[in-house]
């Protein structure tokens, strides 16, 4: 609905009754706090999750196609915002799978108090925030009883500098390296005191920046020296940002292309490709719906991604895929001049949906339902699993303890 631009009074409306009548109506909490965070009010969608989670963390979500033998999914999150956890919702579109979700918090799980399901998914996204949530996970599920997808081991690794260790010498790729620093040291480059060489091992401005677990562009900027930094530093309040070397990775044509790829049990499949005047691309910014000779490259992408670009980066997936090591993930990335895959992120908290509308993106429906298809094969497969963490080795569809 808020995609589509449609009030969400209504709706809040009726869900501000259900609470008045029933204040113990978890379910009704927790969609008020999707509302407000959709509305920009992040202070009353903390407030009204975090009353949501005291009355229960145990959610149930079926789909419009469920079935009496519907699979029987547990969904691990953790409290937070849309990046907190995998928006798996989008994934399981037309799925016959009965959605169990439990936020978990630093009590020890135990099987004795989940629903009962058939395999479990650890949909909680790298950040700061879930880094000790995800570690704890680890011992929890080493045994657990159902078969568990995406190892939260392997999750934690993806912080933006973890990413960049995992991938730097990554045949085929190329990726900038990534550093986390505090104010205080951005401060003292800023001032001249200490070299950005020293900090980034011997890369100098120009430089992008962002604040620590930001994402969609939010605080990210190009640096061009250090006067830009202290400006930039002037107009932001975090304590703690991620630098890396500005890559140019523009097209001869002056345009950008920054493609979203899912990795499903190794194999890739397009998501969407968006272009763009600048550097910093997102798909919201690339005018796309309102060019339609991008929608038509785009189309193009899709189309002959199998043989085209695929096979023109198939090591560079490839390597990409075993060294990350989950069922599914997507990542960003573009092409340097010399033909490399370049990283921009990898991390289980991208959006990968079908709202975009079929008048003006026709060919993204058949596109997105193959995604989708790939992934719920991957969860019917994942049941005739061993028990407990698995990881993916090479070969598709391949697991071992």
């Amino acid at each position: 609905m808020a995609f589509n631009g449609t009030s969400l009074a209504p709706l809040r409306s009726n869900l501000v009754k259900r609470v008045h009548d029933n204040p113990g109506d978890a379910a009704a909490f927790l969609d008020l706090a999707t509302i407000a965070h959709l509305q920009g009010r992040s202070n009353l969608r903390e407030i009204l999750q975090a009353h949501a989670l005291e009355l229960t963390r145990s959610y149930r979500q079926q789909s419009a196609n469920t079935t009496c033998d519907a699979m029987r999914l547990l969904v691990l999150m953790a409290a937070g915002d849309f990046l907190a956890n995998m928006p798996i919702e989008f994934l399981l579109e037309g799925a016959n799978i009965s959605l169990e979700i439990m936020f978990v918090d630093d009590v020890p799980l135990v099987p004795k108090a989940v629903a009962e399901h058939d395999i479990v998914l650890v949909a909680i996204a790298e950040t700061s925030r879930n880094r000790a949530l995800l570690r704890s996970l680890e011992t929890a599920l080493r045994a657990w009883p159902r078969p568990v997808v995406n190892a939260p081991d392997r999750i934690v690794r993806l912080s933006r500098a973890g990413t960049w260790e995992l991938l730097r010498s990554a045949p085929g790729t190329a990726i900038p390296m990534c550093v986390c620093v505090d104010r205080e040291s951005l401060h003292r480059i800023a001032h001249g005191e200490v070299l950005m060489e020293v900090v980034l091992s011997g890369c100098d401005f120009p430089i992008i920046v962002r604040p620590l677990d930001s994402h969609s562009g939010q605080g990210l900027a190009k640096l061009e020296h250090r006067q830009m930094l202290a400006r930039y530093l002037s107009l932001r309040s975090e304590v703690e940002f991620c630098i890396a070397p500005f890559v140019d990775y523009g097209s001869p044509d002056g345009l950008y292309r920054k493609y979203r790829i899912a990795l499903i049990e190794r194999r890739p499949y397009a998501c969407h490709m968006a272009i763009s005047q600048h550097w910093m691309i997102h798909y919201f910014n690339a005018e796309m719906m309102t060019r339609p000779e991008r929608r038509r490259e785009e189309a193009h992408f899709i189309a002959t991604f199998d043989d085209e670009f695929a096979v023109r980066h198939e090591g560079a997936l490839s390597a990409i895929a075993e060294r990350v090591g989950l069922d599914y993930i997507p990542i960003d990335c573009g092409e340097t001049s010399d033909g490399r895959l370049l990283v921009f992120e990898v991390g289980t908290n991208m959006i990968v949906h079908a709202m975009d509308r079929a008048d003006l993106f026709p060919y993204k429906r058949m596109q997105m339902e193959k995604i989708f298809e790939a992934f719920h094969a991957m969860l019917r497969q994942a049941r005739h699993r061993t028990p407990g963490i698995v990881k993916i080795v090479p070969g598709a569809g391949r697991t071992h303890r």
